[in-house]
């Protein structure tokens, strides 16, 4: 019995093998025509107990460019004018810390405040405009966003 392997049949083996594998690798790669962006809708989670819903996390920087830093009166009085009105089912403050490594190579620190809101995917206006609020009415270049599919059950 001859155990050479036949170059042929290796060489064509292996070519179907790489093209398997770049067949199931291909759906591992982000499409241009599908790139992420802050304003895309989460999308709903096959839930094994709940309801499909969209948690939008939005995070507020506390200090501002010129001056000080945003008060918790102000920050209170910004969820009650210009939130809650908005999310009238409720929502979550989180008392958060933000820090980065400048351009300078200084650590930044930064108190900041995590907003958590729970949706039906249908609060994309709202959720705008509070981020233009606040960065109008706090002097604030941004106000991050995260977006993910969530199960909600209560």
């Amino acid at each position: 019995m001859d155990k050479r392997v036949n170059p042929f049949h290796y060489r064509s083996t292996f070519f179907a093998c790489v093209v398997v594998v770049g067949v199931l690798l291909s759906g591992c790669i982000e499409s241009p025509g599908h790139e992420n962006t802050a304003t895309a809708k989460a999308s709903p989670p096959a839930c094994v107990k709940g309801e499909p819903m969209a948690q939008t996390t939005l995070y507020f920087g506390l200090n501002r460019p010129h001056g000080p830093a945003i008060s918790t009166t102000e920050w209170q009085s910004f969820v009650d004018n210009d939130v809650t009105g908005r999310f009238k089912d409720g929502l979550t403050v989180i008392d958060a810390k933000g820090q980065w490594l400048g351009n300078d190579g200084h650590v930044a620190k930064e108190s900041s405040r995590a907003l958590v809101l729970i949706h039906k995917n249908d609060k994309e206006t709202a959720i705008e405009d509070v981020r233009s609020r606040y960065k109008k009415q706090f002097a604030q270049e941004s106000v991050m966003r995260v977006d993910a599919g969530v199960c909600v059950d209560f």
